[in-house]
């Protein structure tokens, strides 16, 4: 399964929570947002074969 983060592929196994890919590919969860098949997403959702999963870096201030 691909993950999509600021123009660069990850690949990670199926089957597993987007929480659990973003700790694998060596991101922060509290740092990222995720989308899935265009769908913003919580974390604890499970990623399965052929999702489209990009990630969007969280940005704050003021």
């Amino acid at each position: 399964m691909r993950i999509t983060y600021r123009d660069k592929q990850y690949e990670t196994k199926p089957n597993i929570t987007a929480r659990d890919a973003i700790k694998k590919i060596g991101l922060n969860p509290e740092a990222v947002l995720v989308v899935v098949n265009g769908k913003l997403v919580t974390d604890d959702v499970v990623l399965r074969e052929g999702d489209e999963v990009k990630l969007v870096a969280v940005v704050s201030g003021g």
